[in-house]
């Protein structure tokens, strides 16, 4: 399990940003004051500037704050006066039985101007990894200025294009962008620092902590308040948002969540390591079919992509299911009419999946749907190609989704947090960090209940919140051509919430056709933007007439 546990970080770490050799992007100069950074990450820091977006032909004029917070591990007592006066980062593990390790996690605030702060409401944003900061949702989707790339191609090298971003969620919501400990400009310090944020349940009591810092700090104690997490940064909102209402008795009006994994027995990386476990297959074959369509590669095109899928859904919780439960008892002809079935959906040779055992994982379809053209297609989003780094391997050995837009992110966020929100002279901006050891196993009733074995599943976190708050809405949005985490998967895991049928209702479902960063795609984005600000006037308690 440990094995398994190692792979499925190692594909985690591809899920939202760069890979590990280039996640660090230094700015000139940056050594001696990154050190000195480092070494006391103690000491909140903000600044403060201003700007004004147009969204629906509307000026808003904004706040932006860039800062940090410190937050410390669970357990922490900040009653005791001895505690209050310890030097942070000093040699001393602890003081009457308080871990020294602490975390001074950056973000950057959006404050509209022309309202009234109580009544407005404010979203924390974040990605996932782990390890990722926030910086892809904050350039590509909802702040105020966002990064121009090609939809489904390799993005040239720079200079790059940033504008005013009409998708700006600001319109409805105040805005937080969150970087998890250890990454942007936060720093971890202290024995055992990785340990104590770098772990399903640690990262989850980090995020409470900021959290409830940052409410407190601004005033927003009283405001309707909405959770946003994308791929790993789902699974820390089911944490999350237990955590803040079970724990520290806030409750939220929403979660939304983009790219959804809950469980990781539902990933369809490496699903063979972990032998008797069907439903990964399943729950990756509509996305295999919409990538088909997509690369013109199926034996029969279809016209309409939805009625395509609403068929192939069906399929793969039916007929194939059962055929896989089978196993080797699976009669040869029933096996004959599944090969031809996924040949049909899939593009891929009928030989291939008959030798596959009617089993492929999410690699090895990626590197040969379209190997023939010596090409490999995208996970993060299946729309992109690129050339195949070994045409005789068995798996993708990159993303070709990832390599072409990540330099136009990290270029652009660099200059504009300096230049524009007046943060990182000197400092090192890490857009992702390499973990080696995150902690995947997780405490299913709390941070002080006995852990559970095997991969993270957090579906009963975010069913424990939805039964406690019954008022909690839950918004799933997801992309087609998400093959890192496949839209059917979040489907079936909200469906599978161990919740009363009567809640189902709190739960609403969208898809674009996109990739997993859905923002990716200018008219997805739209969309997105358009039902979350929809979802948001719904569930705010408040009249329409008071948030402008």
């Amino acid at each position: 399990m440990t094995t398994r546990l190692s792979l499925l970080l190692s594909a985690s770490l591809i899920c939202l940003g760069l890979s590990p050799a280039r996640a660090a992007i230094d700015h000139p100069d940056a050594a001696h004051a990154d050190t000195a950074h480092a070494a006391h990450p103690a000491q909140p820091i903000e600044r403060t500037s201003s700007g004004t977006i147009t969204i629906d032909g509307k000026p808003i004029a904004y706040q932006a704050v860039a800062g940090t917070l410190v937050v410390h591990p669970h357990g922490w007592d900040d009653s005791d006066e001895t505690v209050q006066h310890q030097t942070p980062g000093s040699d001393a593990h602890a003081i009457d039985g308080n871990p020294d390790a602490t975390a001074s996690m950056f973000y950057v605030a959006y404050f509209r101007k022309d309202s009234r702060a109580e009544s407005r409401p404010v979203t924390f944003i974040y990605n996932g990894g782990p390890g990722s900061s926030s910086v892809w949702l904050h350039m590509g989707a909802f702040g105020p200025r966002r990064v121009v790339t090609n939809d489904d191609s390799h993005t040239p090298a720079g200079p790059y294009r940033l504008i005013d971003n009409p998708q700006s969620l600001l319109d409805v919501t105040d805005l937080v962008f969150i970087d998890a400990p250890g990454t942007g400009f936060g720093r971890i310090n202290g024995k055992d620092k990785e340990r104590l944020f770098w772990g399903v349940d640690a990262d989850g009591q980090a995020f409470t902590s900021f959290v409830t810092q940052f409410l407190a700090k601004y005033g927003r104690y009283n405001s309707p308040k909405y959770l946003f997490g994308e791929s790993y940064g789902t699974m820390r909102s089911a944490v999350l948002v237990n955590d803040l209402q079970n724990q520290e008795s806030i409750d939220f009006n929403g979660v939304i969540l983009l790219s959804q994994i809950l469980s990781y027995d539902n990933s369809v990386d490496e699903p063979a390591l972990n032998p008797g476990m069907d439903e990964p297959f399943v729950l990756a074959l509509p996305t295999y079919a919409a990538t088909a369509w997509y690369h013109h590669k199926l034996p029969q095109q279809p016209d309409d992509l939805k009625t395509f899928l609403a068929e192939v859904e069906h399929f793969a919780s039916t007929d194939y299911l059962s055929a896989l439960q089978q196993g080797a008892a699976l009669p040869d002809a029933d096996r004959a009419r599944i090969v031809e079935r996924l040949h049909a959906y899939t593009g891929l040779p009928a030989d291939y999946i008959r030798r596959a055992d009617l089993r492929i994982d999410g690699g090895e379809f990626s590197k040969t749907l379209q190997s023939d053209d010596g090409m490999t297609t995208g996970r993060l989003d299946t729309r992109f190609s690129g050339p195949a780094l070994d045409p005789l391997s068995e798996e993708a050995g990159y993303d070709p989704q990832s390599t072409a837009i990540s330099s136009a992110y990290v270029s652009l966020f660099n200059d504009y947090v300096r230049k524009t929100l007046n943060y990182g002279d000197g400092l090192t901006y890490r857009p992702e960090i390499d973990i080696q050891h995150w902690n995947f196993h997780h405490a299913t009733g709390g941070p002080d209940s006995t852990e559970s074995d095997g991969p993270a599943n957090v579906m009963p976190d975010l069913a424990e919140a939805m039964k406690t708050n019954p008022t909690l809405k839950i918004m799933l949005n997801a992309g087609y051509f998400d093959l890192a985490t496949p839209y059917y998967e979040g489907i079936y895991e909200m469906r599978h919430l161990p919740i009363p049928a009567a809640l189902q209702k709190n739960i609403e479902f969208r898809q674009y056709q996109s990739g997993h960063m859905v923002y990716a795609n200018i008219p997805a984005l739209t969309q997105l933007h358009d039902n979350i600000a929809d979802f948001i006037r719904r569930t705010d308690n408040q009249p329409a007439t008071t948030t402008p």
